[in-house]
């Protein structure tokens, strides 16, 4: 799923190529992926782009008359530009397309589940209504941060990626804070000394803005192509067996549902293997609790 960093530059790669262009069409090539009634794709045709923002992992596209198209990429949902007006949907994996004066944004998502969404509302207030309300890291305090944690007992792996609680994080970067923290991504938020909060909190903002960075090097101008949640050069996330970049000790996982949590057994949980739900339950008192196991 793009987070935080990866919405970050697509909006940047956007905000160069439509504002201020006109939208001429919003194309649905599946009406499922809109979630609104009203307002309606008609009453954003001719409207000129005012500005583009970021709402947790959504983008929002402001239009005249007050008007925002929301864009939630989920998982699998990607962009693609081209430079001509009126490009075709892919049958396959094409949504939606909008098309503006210098080109055509197309909406995508890979598999079968649809996820991906298109929401259209009128107003700031009815925008507001999408925000899930967690806090913008990179504009926050230390305070603010800490206190935001410490509101509910989460494991930090859920308070980095619960999108009440901090907002654009997701399964990836919050992997790769917590390596970076070096915190388990099991430990409590309640039972973090001051210590622990000040070096997640500074973990938090640097690997962020780095990985801002990165992919703004990657795109050199270009439109962000290869968006994906497993980036050479994470330290452990999509790296589970590998050696940790900085101990060589193998990254571990912990797997629920359809996701799973990696990180390095020395560097975060000195040394200790964190139960894995799947595994763990099959091989009951033979689980592997330390690494040397």
């Amino acid at each position: 799923m793009p987070e935080l960093p990866d919405v970050i530059v697509y909006i940047e790669a956007l905000e160069e190529r439509v504002l201020g262009q006109k939208l001429e069409k919003l194309r649905l090539a599946n009406p499922f992926v809109l979630r609104t009634v009203e307002p309606s794709p008609a009453d954003c045709a001719g409207k000129t782009v005012t500005g583009l923002r970021r709402i947790g992992k959504r983008i929002a596209i402001a239009l005249e008359d007050d008007l925002f198209i929301v864009i939630h990429l989920m998982i699998a949902g990607r962009f693609r530009w081209f430079d001509s007006t009126g490009a075709k949907i892919p049958g396959k994996l094409g949504l939606a397309a909008l098309d503006f004066q210098s080109g055509t944004l197309i909406l995508t998502e890979a598999g079968s589940k649809r996820r991906a969404s298109i929401s259209i509302v009128k107003g700031e207030s009815a925008l507001k209504e999408i925000d899930r309300g967690g806090l913008e890291v990179l504009e926050a305090s230390r305070d603010e941060f800490a206190a935001t944690l410490r509101r509910e007992n989460r494991t930090l792996k859920r308070g980095l990626s619960d999108p009440t609680i901090l907002s654009g994080i997701g399964n990836a970067y919050s992997d790769e804070i917590l390596h970076r923290a070096r915190l388990s991504p099991l430990a409590l938020t309640g039972k973090l000394s001051d210590a622990e909060m000040q070096r997640l909190f500074e973990a938090t903002k640097s690997t962020l803005l780095d990985w801002v960075e990165r992919l703004r090097r990657l795109r050199a101008g270009g439109f962000p192509e290869k968006v994906t949640a497993f980036r050479e050069g994470m330290a452990v996330h999509g790296r589970f067996g590998q050696p940790c970049p900085y101990c060589g000790a193998p990254v571990q996982r912990i797997v629920y549902a359809d996701n799973e949590t990696n990180y390095c057994a020395k560097c975060q949980t000195g040394g200790k293997r964190l139960a894995d739900r799947a595994l763990s339950r099959l091989l009951g008192s033979d689980w592997p609790r330390v690494l040397e196991e």
